[in-house]
């Protein structure tokens, strides 16, 4: 049985210092780490069958007919409906199914976490008490492993093949998939406590954002602007930015990383692994500050020109714009020796 008295969350200064502190140690004393350490850990503590497995490669499947489903029986039909910019309607319904998605997903975590006899959020060190190597996963733990799981396994396929490419299309496939190997080595070696408080503290983010940015389009549909939508979108962005800092950038750290790095060997001293999940999680949250850069850029465009848009292709549009007008000038001054007329009549 684990303590019946909550740690308190620390702070980043106490996160530092007592992970460093932690793992600097943990290292000094593992005189046999390498590859053979490496490797019997992963055949004693990892388990997982071949039924598991077919589940995941059928449901990522599934996953992906799916979307094309709704894309072509729902979400494309609704963008026409709206009457969407071409260039709106084509990204449409890849957020619509993003939003369906993770508000799915969000909020079975949000069950888990807040309506069940699971203390894991308010108490983070509890998600490694009774901890044991190849304990059995609860059965609604396991579905949502399964969902999650699946689902990033159709989102690399999905980033590659079906979505709009962007500038950080390429850390989205790189974030895809240390998502997916935290999620399968987590499911794996009986880490899945943690993984759905990390499950959590991400997913209300892409809520927001899909949310956003189908206001986005929306608001400019049959080449109006229509205020609500536009409220909307000011409003989604504003929470979009706070909520990213709160759960990705305070929260994820001070409960998750805190959790791993330190209370994770005052619970089982030898925890299997312990410096792949972790490297793996600093990775994660190393993308988070990545992406919140992308935020703060956003913020201030939007208090500049005082319009909601993705900073990412604003920028890739802008650059687009540029070259084609470095292309088309030369010809323009061959054919009649007036650029800035023939470039005035492009724009």
């Amino acid at each position: 049985m684990g303590p019946v008295e909550v740690e308190p969350m620390p702070g980043y200064l106490d996160l530092i210092t007592r992970a460093s502190t932690v793992m600097l140690g943990a290292w000094r004393d593992c005189s046999s780490c390498g590859l053979e350490l490496s490797k019997r850990t992963l055949l004693d503590n990892a388990y997982i069958t071949w039924t598991e497995i077919v589940l995941f490669l059928f449901s990522a499947f599934l996953w992906t007919q799916v979307r094309r489903g709704l894309t072509e029986s729902l979400f494309q039909p609704l963008a026409q409906w709206c009457r969407l910019l071409p260039k709106d309607a084509a990204k449409m319904p890849e957020s619509a199914w993003k939003l369906v998605f993770y508000t799915m997903s969000w909020s079975y975590s949000t069950y888990l976490l807040f309506f069940t006899s699971y203390s894991f959020f308010h108490d983070p060190p509890s998600v490694f008490y009774n901890w044991q190597s190849g304990m059995s996963v609860p059965v609604d733990i396991a579905i949502a492993y399964l969902i999650q799981g699946s689902f990033y396994g159709h989102s690399i396929y999905a980033t590659v093949y079906m979505d709009a490419w962007r500038k950080d299309s390429a850390v989205m496939v790189v974030h895809h998939i240390i998502t997916l190997a935290l999620i399968s080595f987590s499911y794996a070696f009986r880490y899945h406590n943690v993984g759905i408080l990390v499950l959590f503290l991400h997913d209300i983010n892409d809520i927001q954002l899909e949310f956003t940015k189908l206001n986005i389009y929306l608001k400019s549909r049959g080449g109006g602007n229509h205020l609500l939508n536009d409220v909307l979108s000011n409003m989604g962005s504003v929470s979009f930015s706070i909520t990213w800092f709160w759960f990705r950038l305070y929260w994820f750290p001070l409960k998750v990383l805190y959790a791993t790095c330190v209370s994770s060997l005052q619970s089982v001293p030898n925890i299997p692994f312990y410096f792949f999940f972790n490297t793996l999680l600093l990775a994660l949250l190393l993308m988070n500050i990545y992406w919140f850069l992308f935020i703060v850029v956003f913020v201030v465009k939007v208090l500049k020109v005082k319009e909601v848009n993705d900073v990412r292709e604003y920028e890739e549009e802008e650059g687009n714009k540029a070259a084609a007008g470095l292309l088309r000038e030369p010809r323009a001054e061959n054919k009649d020796g007036d650029a800035g007329h023939h470039n005035s009549a492009q724009g």
